[in-house]
């Protein structure tokens, strides 16, 4: 299980990784209501993974058998090393590209201003957000949230592909159990 859920972690991680990174040049252009859904749009594309890191498991070393539990495990640690290196790639990028967290905080000061309201609530909103960048400061803070971002689309899919994936091979009519295994 160990090759399987390190191979399909790395490669789901690297995906999200690499995509997010690509995606930072364009930063400005997209705009943050567009990069939320590009952002989530990448993290369930490379959940996708997990099905086949379940199905690899269950055809390589399952003989084609795969019960929900086993499935549920090799898809939720697949899901771990792939949130792990999301995780690692965003706090390099927020604490240790120069200026990004200066520029990715000024955008978020900017969101409430650009949906409008009453004075009262544009400032309100203001004071809510600039409260929020002082709490992202603490980098385990900034982890705990960064991992709530493609963790739940993990756990959904994790659970769906077990459902899908998992197989026991039954014994064929009119032989007993110990007449198919022999």
């Amino acid at each position: 299980m160990k090759k399987t859920v390190l191979t399909f972690g790395l490669i789901s991680g690297a995906i999200m990784t690499a995509l997010m990174w690509g995606t930072l040049p364009f930063m400005d252009r997209i705009g943050p209501d567009r990069g939320m859904i590009i952002g989530y749009t990448i993290i369930v594309l490379s959940s996708m993974l997990v099905f086949f890191g379940i199905r690899s498991y269950r055809e390589n070393f399952g003989g084609g058998e795969i019960t929900f539990g086993r499935a549920f495990a090799v898809g939720i640690l697949i899901i771990l090393i792939s949130c792990a290196l999301y995780v690692i790639s965003w706090e390099i990028l927020y604490f240790g590209v120069p200026g990004f967290a200066e520029k990715f905080n000024a955008m978020c000061l900017a969101q409430p201003q650009k949906k409008g309201g009453t004075p009262e609530q544009v400032q309100a909103a203001i004071q809510q957000m600039k409260d929020f960048i002082a709490m992202y400061q603490n980098p385990f803070i900034n982890a705990a949230f960064t991992f709530l971002e493609p963790f739940p689309i993990g756990l959904i899919v994790t659970l769906v592909s077990a459902l899908i994936l998992r197989k026991k091979n039954r014994p064929q009519a009119g032989k007993s159990p110990a007449t198919v295994e022999a």
